[in-house]
């Protein structure tokens, strides 16, 4: 059985107390959105509540407190046990590359809740890091100085994906634009893996810092950097490059381009929905505790309603509470080229596809940096903009016409 065909293959030893773990804080959620309901249907009753106006009291907050701390305290102690069985696990474990599956599948379940995930210390969560021919970098583990140029292209996924995901087919054969760029205009491809659920400001701190470890221990001296971001690591970059001022950091002056393939500068109508949802269920007694069920998409989701990229767009807010936009506006960086691909699967321009279609989760305008009120707009230049029709988000990373309009600009 070839190992993509193995299901034992997407598995790690880590990943039983992973999953041990989720199945406690599943449950204790489930618990409390039931005695929430439950509450809920009393105090319309004139029933007193308990600590909280969503606990119950008497027996019953017994019963509901009862079920909680059974389930965390099992929860604890098998994953202890887990923890002390890793070492052995990992000996019996097959080994070689992780799996193309288990790689997506952590890159969704991150996306969807990866904040949740580190704050509870789930070995699932996944940490950022530099990649270079699916190999993790660092100082300890630098690339050879044959394999590398001194031209670096950073490459960096959007929400719910990873790195190895900018390989996609078209017409049956495999693309990657950044492969093709290394190729043919002599850059190294240099992989960003994130937990694409943290805050994009969060995932903006630790790339600022990468990048500036980077510069320090690449084998050869670093003359360019470029980078290449897919939909949420546009914003990733852009706070990464905030961040690098603030800090003082030397690698900024050797970043020469940034193109931005579908990225939500002004945010994603999909996200301002999923608000929505948290308001209506919310407004009577009885669908509030299911709020809670839209209130699990991650911090990196909630931050795609208006594109949010710096500390100050979230800090102090609640990211559930539906309100206007109001970030700090940040513009493009004046001595760095920028480039921006938008989609849209129509087949031609129009005031309603462009708001309302887009390339299917992005609209046009947002893609574009343009914004209703012009001092937010991004203002790239008319020859630094191309838009792909018949184009869906996720296949602006097979096309075509995509990777020839990002040789015309950089060649």
């Amino acid at each position: 059985m070839s190992a993509s065909n193995n299901p034992h293959h997407h598995w790690r030893a880590s990943d039983l107390r992973a999953v041990t773990l989720l199945a406690t804080d599943a449950t204790a959620a489930v618990t409390r959105m039931a005695e929430g309901l439950h509450q809920s249907v009393w105090r319309t009753l004139g029933a007193p509540s308990g600590a909280t106006p969503a606990q119950t009291r008497g027996l019953t907050g017994l019963i509901y407190r009862s079920i909680t701390g059974v389930t965390e305290r099992v929860g604890s102690g098998v994953a202890a046990a887990l923890t002390r069985l890793e070492p052995w696990l990992q000996r019996l474990e097959a080994q070689g590359e992780e799996s193309l599956e288990r790689a997506a599948m952590l890159a969704a379940l991150n996306g969807v809740m990866g904040d949740r995930l580190q704050a509870a210390g789930n070995p699932l969560a996944t940490p950022m890091t530099l990649r270079f021919q699916n190999k993790v970098l660092g100082r300890a583990a630098p690339p050879d100085a044959t394999q590398v140029t001194g031209k670096v292209l950073i490459v960096i996924h959007g929400l719910c994906m990873n790195d190895r995901q900018w390989t996609s087919q078209h017409a049956g054969l495999p693309i990657n634009h950044a492969e093709r760029l290394g190729t043919a205009l002599g850059y190294t491809p240099v992989y960003v893996r994130y937990n694409s659920g943290l805050h994009v400001s969060e995932n903006g701190h630790l790339l600022a810092q990468l990048l500036d470890d980077l510069a320090r221990y690449w084998p050869v001296p670093v003359t360019e950097l470029s980078v290449l971001a897919h939909s949420m690591g546009g914003l990733v970059t852009r706070s990464a490059l905030f961040a690098a001022g603030q800090a003082g950091m030397a690698w900024p002056d050797v970043l020469k381009n940034i193109v931005f393939l579908g990225t939500p500068h002004h945010g994603s109508p999909l996200e301002r929905a999923g608000n929505w949802i948290d308001v209506i269920l919310g407004s009577t007694p009885y669908s509030r505790p299911f709020a809670k069920l839209g209130q699990l998409r991650s911090a990196g989701i909630t931050d795609l309603r208006y594109g949010h990229v710096l500390d100050a767009d979230w800090q102090g807010h609640n990211r559930f509470r539906r309100q206007p936009d109001s970030r700090v506006h940040l513009p493009l960086p004046e001595t760095i080229a920028c480039f921006t691909v938008a989609a849209t699967t129509a087949t031609k321009r129009s005031a309603m596809a462009d708001r309302l279609v887009g390339d299917g989760l992005v609209p046009l305008h947002s893609a574009l940096g343009q914004h209703d009120n012009q001092q937010r707009s991004l203002n790239f230049a008319p020859d630094h903009q191309y838009l792909a029709y018949r184009t869906s988000h996720l296949a602006l990373l097979s096309s075509p016409a995509v990777a020839q309009q990002l040789m015309t600009w950089w060649e």
